[in-house]
């Protein structure tokens, strides 16, 4: 069973171990999320804490998942755009264990992602992933349009140029 909270800054704060190894655990299965294969743990906690400052400012939203109480799961709405963009949401860093793959874990969190966009006003969201990764063929899945591709947009943990591919969804 798939339990899923939004944390506030506070609750960020307690759970930046786990959210930092949750973090190298995905970079290092190849997730492309601005990281590289040698990400630290140091790196991976500032990362986190950097997300909790924009949890406490209200600039975002970070939604977890858990699994028998264990953190498997993250994404993040950026809600805080351009005032000529106050309809608009992007959705960053979705990252699910390496573990907890294949139980419907993504598609739970892009799910609420879209619900609780839909609660804050947003009725368009973008993101972008790497072009051919299994989280393209979720957002496919799910409804996303796919816009094109970027070609050798960033590198790949292994250093390997990468494409992305850009997507948006009306709510």
């Amino acid at each position: 069973m798939i339990e899923l909270r939004t944390l506030n800054a506070q609750d960020a704060q307690a759970q930046l171990s786990d959210l930092g190894r949750l973090l190298i655990d995905c970079v290092r299965g190849g997730a492309s999320v601005s990281f590289m294969a040698s990400i630290s743990n140091s790196q991976a906690s500032d990362f986190f804490q950097r997300v909790a400052e924009a949890l406490h400012r209200n600039e975002r939203i970070l939604l977890a998942a858990f699994i028998d109480g264990q953190l498997v799961g993250t994404v993040q709405i950026t809600i805080a755009l351009p005032e000529n963009q106050p309809h608009r949401a992007e959705i960053a860093k979705l990252l699910v264990a390496r573990s907890a793959r294949g139980q419907g874990v993504g598609t739970a969190l892009m799910r609420r992602a879209e619900e609780l966009s839909r609660a804050a006003g947003k009725t368009l969201l973008v993101l972008d992933t790497a072009t051919g990764s299994d989280a393209e063929r979720l957002y496919l899945r799910l409804g996303w349009q796919a816009l094109g591709v970027i070609p050798n947009y960033a590198l790949l943990p292994n250093g390997t140029p990468c494409g992305s591919t850009v997507f948006f969804k009306q709510l």
